[in-house]
């Protein structure tokens, strides 16, 4: 196997594994990596029309999300308002049952994370982070994450 190839393959694998571990993590909320991904955006960038929410997965890059609202407009977790600036538009906020199941999925996205860090083992983060934002850079699942990662630390300069 080349150097390349099992790298492709490891990074795959990894991928893979931290769904599964989140997955495992979620069931119990009844939630989906996707639909937990989307209340999480909701939490951190809320109100937000659909096309923007879109714009910021990366579970579903380029696609709508609308199948996933759904879904969790149907648990009570999301409500539909009218925007303000477009009566055509449509934004999307957390009820307070969504913002207590967001809450659950970030403690367990931290248990995840924690094990992440074990993995490491102390080893710096930011060498494999700068080389992973180079493979994604400039792919619709890249520039999603790239739009959360700005707008957050817009929040924090704040």
């Amino acid at each position: 196997m080349r150097a390349v190839e099992e790298l492709r393959y490891l990074i795959l694998a990894a991928q893979r594994e931290g769904n599964r571990l989140l997955a495992q993590g979620l069931r119990a909320l009844g939630l989906t990596p996707s639909q937990a991904e989307v209340l999480r955006i909701l939490s951190d960038h809320q109100p937000l029309t659909l096309s923007a929410l879109g714009g910021l997965l990366v579970c579903d890059s380029g696609q709508s999300p609308s199948r996933l609202v759904d879904r969790l407009v149907g648990k009570g977790y999301i409500e539909r308002t009218p925007s303000k600036q477009d009566r055509r538009s449509v934004e999307l906020a957390l009820t307070a049952e969504g913002s207590a199941a967001s809450a659950k999925v970030a403690e367990i996205e931290e248990d995840v994370y924690a094990l992440i860090g074990e993995a490491l083992g102390g080893t710096d983060p930011q060498p494999l982070t700068e080389f992973l934002w180079k493979v994604v850079g400039g792919t619709v699942a890249g520039e999603a994450l790239a739009q959360r990662r700005a707008s957050q630390q817009e929040q924090t300069n704040v």
